[in-house]
């Protein structure tokens, strides 16, 4: 049995590599507990196995799909599942104030943090090989939260907190998307809000309102945080805030998400126009109109393997995963299951599958 599913799953590369412009056949489909709301870090995939955000949380085999372990509380919903040095972090899903990590191959608990009474609700935003960053509730006396919150960073050694921050008034502690770059954190939320501070201090760097942040999503690239805005694309420098670059679309067509991978940032726009674009300079190296060509939805998403880039899209009736050449942005093969979910697609790989997510559907395609 062993042999003839290798034998299908090599025939099934080879088709997803044909240029056939046929998608190839998953190599296996799975309903999941899966509850996401579109961000890209409710899917994720490490030490053999895949998992999605939902309860229980569950971990499955990412050669067969069988499942290896799972939390019968779950992930909470709407909070990143978070990886770094080896271990799954987890916002604990009882909201007894306590950061979890977990081992992801095994699924057991290795280490542990609490922020505190005084604070509800803490969920971890960003990890780097030190530190944990979350983002939680101030509570007053009386129990009620405050307008305000805090950011704090928790040693991942000791689970002692290394230093924490009140947030300026009109912050929130939702919608957060964040990054680590050497001594840089940065994050965004729902009020247009991108701040910089020092992972060692914890101190402020500096902060800006944005026009729009296509709901926060933003790209890093070396001493760079790169953001949508409507129909602008702009790259500021961590260290200062100061603007380096500036791409523009035409006044109706505005970007999506980006995505540096292997050095070249990719981004499409609301005219289903895909760039790529030189991540350091801002020059565009190439754009390409085969999505709107074909009348596809322009992807939010992008994973890369080899010379292949997948996208993934919002909900649509043309939308799915789609898959082009990442040299010249023609489109290859697109798949969609058909199921007519009304969730966002979501997907990640481990260089040998490509893992889809749609709604509870989590698909393993071959790469």
């Amino acid at each position: 049995m062993a042999e003839r599913n290798s034998t299908s799953e090599q025939e099934a590369r080879r088709h997803a590599t044909g240029g056939d412009g046929k998608a190839p056949k998953p190599l296996w489909t799975k309903t999941t507990s899966a509850e996401t709301y579109g961000d890209n870090d409710e899917l994720v995939v490490a030490a053999g196995v895949v998992l999605a955000s939902g309860s229980p949380l569950a971990a499955l085999d990412a050669a067969t799909g069988k499942r290896k372990w799972s939390l019968p509380g779950g992930a909470v919903p709407g909070a990143p599942l978070l990886l770094g040095k080896d271990t799954l972090y987890l916002a604990s899903s009882r909201y007894d104030g306590t950061v979890t990590g977990y081992d992801p191959a095994s699924g057991k608990e290795t280490w542990r943090s609490r922020l505190g009474a005084g604070y509800r609700q803490p969920r971890p935003v960003a990890v780097d090989d030190t530190q944990v960053y979350v983002i939680a509730e101030i509570i007053e006396d009386d129990g009620r939260p405050r307008q305000t919150n805090v950011i704090a960073a928790l040693d991942s050694g000791t689970g002692k907190i290394a230093w924490k921050e009140q947030r300026d008034l009109g912050t929130m502690q939702n919608g957060i998307h964040a990054a680590v770059r050497g001594r840089h954190l940065v994050y965004t939320d729902f009020r247009k809000n991108l701040t910089v501070r020092d992972t060692a201090t914890g101190g402020q760097v500096w902060t800006r309102k944005t026009t729009k942040t296509n709901y926060g999503f933003f790209a890093v690239h070396e001493d760079l945080v790169i953001v949508p805005q409507g129909n602008l694309l702009q790259a500021f420098d961590l260290a200062d805030g100061t603007e380096k670059w500036t791409v523009k679309s035409p006044q109706f067509a505005l970007f999506e998400e980006p995505a540096v991978l292997e050095d070249v940032l990719y981004i499409s726009d609301s005219a289903r126009k895909v760039r790529a674009v030189e991540p350091r300079t801002g020059k565009v190296l190439r754009q390409s109109t085969a999505l709107a060509d074909a009348g596809l939805q322009v992807p939010r998403q992008y994973v890369k393997v080899g010379d292949t880039l997948f996208g993934a899209t919002d909900p649509d009736v043309k939308g799915g995963i789609i898959v082009m050449d990442a040299k010249t942005g023609d489109v290859r093969w697109t798949f969609n299951d058909g199921s007519g979910d009304h969730h966002a697609w979501l997907v990640v790989t481990d260089g040998e599958r490509l893992f889809a997510l749609h709604g509870t559907a989590l698909h393993a395609l071959p790469v």
